[in-house]
């Protein structure tokens, strides 16, 4: 720095005595002031008193040459020296200014030619590049459709934006926009001196800096500068939009805007505005709507159809209507219609439907690809949900759950997927997503919880597949099991009694907790935890933590597993992974992933699930423990069902399905306490929910059962009704043994 300013003051000297006087006038007073560089000052000014001397004595014999100077000097042009008086012996008379005339001269050519233009370079290069208008990474509105093209919810930052060409745009709202906020735009060379005028009067008036910033300006004001009110800003924003104007046309600029700038609340650019307010395409606007959109930018909250005053909303549009008519886009007759046209504004809304579905896809969006660009990335992404359904089944859940307030039930849950496809149609994770009160908000589809007896069915195939049949004898009688490091287990029913020898089919239509522990000890926990992984379940990760209660529910589960488990069964023992999301794209229309159904075949052999099916959609077989008319059936259709309750109460499951639907249903309370005991039977809490829910969907729709696979076998059996076997399996003589009789001293129902 001080190499800088010493280089500086010897270029100064080289502009005549005036300045060279000022420079010595300035050494001089910085002498005086700062008496601890003083050595160093009398240095510099020797060294220059030496070159001024060379330069004096070149100038006045022109013998010697700036060539041999050591110091480098840039060329500048030449100076007229004035002639100097002599004095009457000969001798030249010394030529000196006033050391303050001096002192300003100096500090003039400094200003002017070495501070300006520095300080001018550094703040113009500061400033953002035009460029960035186009190639910069716009932030877009990520939106979440369901099946049929419904919108579910919009995804951003800070700024809900969804950009369409310039051509997509109707003329209406580019001539309305132009006609209010710049008449002269495609004259202009980014900046208007009228605009400008007219700023600075009113700034010098009102004593606020003012507008009359072009379509230009503002573009750039939007994009690349904050939004403070300063005339350090101002000018900024005049600098690049003169800057802009030579880079892009008239055409890409207006485009550029109209995507751009924000037109109230989260809602940035014309598609964006008119989605918000009208609910439909900007492509479709009116003349009336285009002018009332057009006058929102200029003041986005004043004149806002959702704020506290809708009439300057309707005032500004007549002002963008008559400017319109003076610059001749329109004509009278058409200002009236317009005028006249009534104008319908979507009802203002938190703007989400199926909360806990479309957060369930954010989260798995954000896994994937990153939450940038789920936030800001423009993506399209089309659901597996039936949005019809999904609201017939929300509503269903909050009126049932109101219901059963008096047994202690707070929350409830329901989900319902295609079998086939693995897609989620409805999923409904509490009574109410926006209950704040009671955690609405926490979805409990997604959650672990016990599934009490509902998990049978993995136990039963696991046995099935190892050789028992619906028609094996299981011993429903006392039985305890010691375990290492545990105390000794005695499983009970839930009614508290004991039914002595039954077949398999009676024992899991009733859902009888002892034959299903005697199952899972005779064919092995792990036996049981691989076939439930390979079901769909994937929270049995650690099998030392499993015994044998996990027949009756000691491994938690979410509402997605079982209806995987479910749905594996439906299909015949084809495992179709959850398919929620069917493709991804963004705004441009690349594709990201367009997905298919997953099948994992076999995964329950195809005989087996049909045998489960079979059994549980058999009313006469769980007749003991649920009566002849439970709301487990559904009139006139066959559906394959299950209930579950955990020995604490605190969770209550029905899961049900057909073959093209599986209804997965919980009740219970989000602070995990205990619902009244009523609910021990399985009917009374989650089978209300789930039985409306089933009548709901296939509510005029064919009944549907699933096809019997070749290798299963029919022989009269038990109480003279036909039984299924896997084929190899049945008896060899073709009947069934009888079921054993107790003997006297042996209660088929003592008290455990």
């Amino acid at each position: 720095m001080v190499v800088f300013f010493l280089y500086l003051a010897y270029i100064l000297m080289a502009l005549g005595d005036g300045v060279r006087v000022a420079v010595r006038w300035i050494i001089r007073g910085l002498i005086i002031s700062y008496k601890k560089i003083l050595t160093l000052l009398h240095t510099v000014k020797s060294s220059l008193a030496a070159v001024w001397m060379n330069i004096r004595v070149g100038i006045s014999v022109r013998r010697l040459s700036l060539s041999r100077l050591r110091i480098s000097l840039p060329s500048f042009p030449s100076i007229p020296i004035p002639s100097l008086p002599h004095r009457r012996h000969g001798r030249p008379r010394q030529f000196n200014l006033h050391p303050i005339i001096a002192f300003f001269l100096g500090s003039v050519a400094t200003l002017l030619f070495f501070v300006i233009p520095l300080v001018a370079f550094i703040w113009l290069q500061a400033l953002p590049n035009p460029t960035l208008l186009a190639v910069r990474d716009i932030d877009v509105a990520t939106k979440v459709f369901d099946r049929n093209g419904a919108l579910l919810y919009e995804i951003y930052a800070d700024q809900n934006r969804t950009p369409l060409p310039l051509t997509d745009i109707p003329k209406d709202v580019v001539r309305a926009t132009i006609a209010i906020e710049d008449q002269s735009f495609y004259t202009h060379q980014g900046f208007s001196i009228r605009g400008i005028a007219r700023a600075v009067r009113e700034t010098l008036v009102s004593g606020k800096i003012q507008g009359g910033s072009t379509i230009t300006q503002q573009l750039v004001k939007s994009a690349l500068l904050t939004p403070e009110v300063t005339i350090t800003r101002k000018i900024k924003e005049i600098i690049l939009a003169f800057w802009a104007e030579r880079m892009y046309s008239k055409d890409q600029i207006l485009e550029m805007y109209l995507n751009q700038v924000p037109y109230g609340g989260t809602a940035w650019g014309i598609e964006s505005a008119s989605q918000t307010y009208f609910g439909q395409s900007a492509r479709t606007l009116t003349l009336a709507q285009a002018a009332l959109l057009a006058g929102l930018p200029a003041a986005p909250s004043d004149y806002s159809p959702f704020g506290n005053h809708v009439d300057r909303a309707f005032t500004r549009q007549a002002e963008v209507l008559r400017r319109m008519v003076e610059d001749r886009y329109i004509t009278e007759s058409q200002m009236r219609d317009a005028l006249t046209q009534q104008i319908h504004f979507t009802q203002p809304r938190i703007g989400i439907r199926a909360p806990h579905f479309v957060m369930y896809i954010k989260e798995l969006l954000e896994r994937r690809y990153g939450p940038r660009l789920v936030e800001r990335g423009g993506l399209r992404i089309k659901t597996s949900l039936d949005l019809s359904m999904q609201e017939r089944v929300e509503d269903i859940v909050s009126n049932q759950i109101s219901r059963l307030a008096s047994l202690r039930v707070g929350n409830g849950a329901a989900l319902v997927t295609d079998p086939q496809t693995g897609g989620i149609l409805a999923m409904v994770g509490s009574r109410d997503y926006f209950d704040s009160t009671r955690e609405g908000n926490v979805n409990v589809t997604v959650a672990l919880r016990q599934p009490g007896s509902s998990i049978k069915v993995v136990t039963y195939a696991a046995a099935l597949e190892k050789g028992l049949t619906a028609a094996s004898i299981l011993d429903d009688s006392p039985v305890s099991y010691s375990q290492i490091g545990s105390p000794i287990y005695t499983p009970v029913n839930y009614d508290g009694k004991f039914h002595g020898f039954v077949p398999l089919r009676y024992a899991l239509g009733n859902s009888y907790n002892i034959p299903a522990v005697k199952t899972i000890a005779s064919i092995g926990v792990p036996a049981v935890i691989e076939k439930g992984r390979t079901m769909g379940i994937t929270s049995w990760i650690d099998e030392s933590r499993y015994g044998l209660a996990l027949t009756l529910g000691g491994g938690e589960v979410t509402m997605l597993d079982m209806a995987s488990v479910f749905g594996t069964l439906a299909n015949l023992g084809t495992k179709t992974a959850l398919m929620p999301i069917l493709e991804v794209s963004d705004y441009t229309g690349k594709v990201f992933e367009r997905n298919t159904p997953k099948k994992q075949p076999n995964a329950v052999k195809p005989e087996v699930a049909w045998i489960l099916g079979n059994i549980l959609s058999d009313n006469l077989a769980r007749q003991s423990a649920f009566g002849p008319s439970s709301l487990l059936v559904i009139p006139d259709k066959t559906v394959s069902v299950k209930t579950g309750t955990s020995n604490d109460k605190r969770d209550n499951w029905t899961i049900g399905y057909t073959p093209s639907y599986v209804v997965t249903v919980w009740v219970g309370n989000n602070n995990n306490t205990p619902m009244d005991p009523y609910l021990t039977s399985g009917v009374t809490g989650a089978a209300p929910i789930w039985h409306d829910i089933m009548v709901e969907i296939l509510k005029g729709k064919p009944d549907e059962t699933l096809p019997r696979p070749e290798g299963v076998v029919s022989i009269p059996c038990y109480y003279g009704r036909p039984e299924y076997f896997v084929k190899s399996t049945e008896p060899v003589n073709g009947r069934c043994a009888p079921i054993p009789t107790p003997r006297p001293s042996e209660s088929p129902t003592p008290t455990p």
